[in-house]
């Protein structure tokens, strides 16, 4: 069923996770999770989930080859763009997931990190984004990751 985040958010959902589309066209997957009340007086104990965003996989490639040859924000800039504009992305090519509680900091909005971060901080964001979720943390079984 689809329903509403918001303004120009949309979201289609099916167990057990959602994933959600941003002004900007981006996707996002967030992982749902059923909450039994908690009778007073008790802690409450909830699991965050992944904050995964999905990038073009050439894109992705780009930046990290750009970032280990200087880090030149005009070098940098054509490939983040495709990250911030799937619009950018031929129908294709390879998305995929990155982790974005790996950058460290939550932000509202790519645009977001961009205007604090800068292109090439955010270029960095996004590559240690991926090295998180390629990490595992959560030790999630293979055959239930994107």
């Amino acid at each position: 069923r689809a329903g509403d985040l918001g303004p120009s958010w949309t979201l289609a959902s099916g167990p057990p996770r959602n994933l959600a589309r941003s002004p900007t066209g981006a996707f996002y997957l967030t992982t749902m999770v059923a909450v039994e009340p908690v009778p007073d007086g008790e802690e409450e104990d909830i699991a965050i989930g992944q904050d995964l965003f999905y990038v073009s996989e050439k894109a992705l490639a780009g930046i990290k080859e750009k970032l280990s040859n200087g880090k030149k924000e005009e070098d940098i800039k054509p490939f983040l763009d495709k990250v911030l504009d799937p619009e950018l992305v031929p129908d294709e090519e390879m998305m995929v997931p990155v982790d974005m509680r790996g950058v460290g900091k939550e932000f509202d909005s790519m645009e977001d990190m961009v205007a604090e971060l800068g292109v090439v901080g955010t270029a960095e964001a996004i590559v240690k984004a991926r090295e998180y979720f390629e990490a595992n943390k959560d030790e999630e079984p293979e055959d239930e990751r994107p």
